[in-house]
């Protein structure tokens, strides 16, 4: 026993050492690797920006595991550096084949025109567009040329969204699904409940994404230069091949990547050139004796701390204790002239939105503007943390409004009986104490008390719209309703004052407080992101998992079928009532 402890010990020790040892040899290369930089020219260089990777809305911060993916946010602000950088000679982009988040696709689509107006060559290069979706197209539609490997199709055709029904489920399971929503439009229970669209449901499903096509389509037929008409055609009689693609004028040239690179070296007069990813380019520094503040809330909304995922997890969340804390570190930040609130969420907990809308007030109380940048969603409680900003900037392609809420459960009585289980329950108190049972359905009493909670829930909701956007809470409750808008559909109805990316929101920050346009800014992030150096110590306080361990559970939690379970389980929890049913577009 004595030696297994001693064993046990040294083993500890070592693992310790390795770390200590591993850190050391981080700062001892990463200090070296600084030095030679400094001593060296800059090299010509290229931006590569790589869309097939996938692009999380904005930076959550690099972490022991890697780095945090590339985000739009950061992609934007690294286009717009590099126009005024004359070692970057110009962009390089491996175009996406399948799909991505409209709003995504659109804020792409501005960076590089705003990038263009330096002059710079943008090349966009393909290998194929074999997806249906036309969202990664119209984010390279502004290249100066696009290439398409000439083996290859161009599958564009528009936009599809899927939603999953289990009523007919729910009837062969004995299952009893009971839900409230406030009100018709409120989509997402009946995922639940029904066997296929309602009449509204329908409706408001058809109307964005309608408007999401068409404003894609303009976009593009302006890039392209060619007419609505013309683009329109193409996507209607999609599938093309690679040479009816050039031929339409929907692609440029024809080549394999290299001889897409080839052409780049021999367009800058440099075989040396060096083609550097936009994610090592960085958004950079930026500077100025005025400071706006940057705080970023994206995913579902939860109480507690945001989550970058984990190695568990890709799962990004905005924790009302955390965006909470941005708002009051910014107010008290003397440099602190603005803050750009960037939301890209479907919304969740009431009890958070609620606790982030507060801080934005305290900050606006402060003297602080508040402007809001929304990305690829801004739905029910993205929309809620929103309502009281004094400057509402949203993309024509984000999806946004929902203003309602929803609740209930799967009473599983039914289902249990068919294979002999059984679950008897015991209350003491108030009968409300078992209303959440997933066994039994709501008594009348607690289906009436329950109902009564989620209006509550929706009159606050639509009050602090009416109160925000200025609007009769008549208006509000004509457009809420629960129903989703584009963002081009919610600046026609009040919800949004204006259209653009997160530099329109930034300009528009600076007027609020009377900054000069071309005056140039500190865009600070809050809360500030925890440095390598703090969480490798937060890993040596911690409990760290054996390697194996941890990839077999990473594996498991990547299943398909494990993520929809997860799903299914997080839009039924009770505290989630201000959530968005937010399809896929694709």
């Amino acid at each position: 026993m004595r030696q297994f402890f001693i064993t046990m010990v040294g083993t500890i020790a070592g693992i310790f050492g390795f770390f200590i040892l591993l850190f050391v040899l981080f700062m001892f290369f990463g200090l070296l690797g600084a030095l030679g930089s400094a001593s060296e020219k800059t090299p010509d260089r290229v931006l590569l920006l790589d869309m097939r990777q996938g692009l999380i809305d904005h930076s959550v911060g690099d972490s022991l595991f890697g780095q945090s993916p590339n985000s739009v946010v950061d992609t934007v602000y690294a286009l717009h550096r590099a126009k005024d950088d004359d070692s970057v000679k110009g962009v390089f982009i491996r175009a996406e084949n399948f799909s991505m988040a409209p709003a995504s696709a659109e804020e792409i689509r501005l960076a590089l025109l705003d990038f263009k107006d330096s002059g710079k060559f943008i090349i966009a290069h393909a290998q194929g567009f074999e997806g249906t979706s036309l969202m990664p197209y119209q984010a390279v539609s502004a290249a100066d040329e696009i290439w398409m490997q000439d083996t290859t199709g161009f599958a564009v055709s528009g936009l599809r969204s899927e939603t999953e029904f289990y009523g007919g489920v729910m009837e062969k399971l004995d299952a009893d699904p009971e839900f409230f929503q406030f009100h018709e439009y409120k989509n997402a229970v009946n995922t639940y409940t029904e066997k296929g669209f309602t009449k509204y449901h329908r409706e408001a499903t058809t109307s964005y994404l309608t408007s999401i096509f068409d404003n894609a389509v303009e976009q593009i037929a302006q890039d392209r230069e060619m007419t609505v008409p013309a683009v329109t055609d193409v996507l209607k009689t999609a599938p093309h091949s690679a040479e009816d693609a050039l031929a339409a004028g929907m692609v440029d040239k024809l080549g394999q990547l290299e001889e897409a690179r080839e052409y780049i070296r021999k367009k800058t007069s440099n075989d040396k050139i060096v083609f550097m990813n936009i994610n090592d380019y960085g958004p950079g520094t930026t500077k100025g004796d005025n400071t706006i503040a940057f705080i970023g809330g994206q995913g579902a909304v939860l109480p507690g701390q945001s989550s970058g995922g984990s190695l568990f997890s890709q799962g990004i969340t905005m924790g009302g204790d955390t965006v909470a804390d941005g708002f009051d570190a910014a107010l008290k930040d003397k440099k602190v002239k603005a803050i750009v609130f960037r939301v890209s969420s479907p919304g969740g907990s009431p009890a958070a939105s609620d606790q982030i809308l507060a801080a934005a007030d305290r900050a606006r109380e402060a003297g602080k503007p508040v402007v809001i940048s929304m990305g690829q969603y801004a739905a029910s409680g993205g929309y809620y943390v929103s309502a009281h900003a004094d400057h509402i900037v949203a993309l024509p392609q984000t999806i946004t409004g929902s203003i309602g809420v929803y609740g209930g459960k799967v009473a599983l009585e039914g289902t249990f009986a068919k294979v002999g289980y059984n679950i008897e329950g015991i209350t003491v108190g108030g009968e409300f104490a078992g209303a959440y049972s997933p066994d039994a359905p709501f008594t009348p009493t607690q289906s009436e008390a329950y109902r009564g909670q989620l209006q509550d829930i929706y009159d606050d909701f639509t009050q602090r719209v009416a109160k925000g956007r200025d609007l009769p809470i008549e208006r509000v409750q004509e457009i809420a309703k629960g129903r989703v808008w584009t963002g081009a559909q919610a600046k026609e109805i009040g919800l949004v004052d204006e259209l653009g990316g997160i530099l329109t929101a930034i300009n528009a920050a600076k007027r609020l407080a009377e900054i000069d346009e071309d005056e140039d800014v500190r865009i600070k992030i809050f809360p500030r992101q925890k440095s390598i150096e703090e969480q490798f110590n937060d890993l040596l306080t911690g409990s760290a998992q054996v390697a194996q361990d941890v990839q077999v559970l990473r594996e498991i939690s990547a299943m398909p079928e494990v993520q929809a379970a997860i799903r299914a389980r997080n839009t039924v929890r009770f505290g989630q009532e201000m959530t968005a049913d937010i399809p896929e577009v694709r």
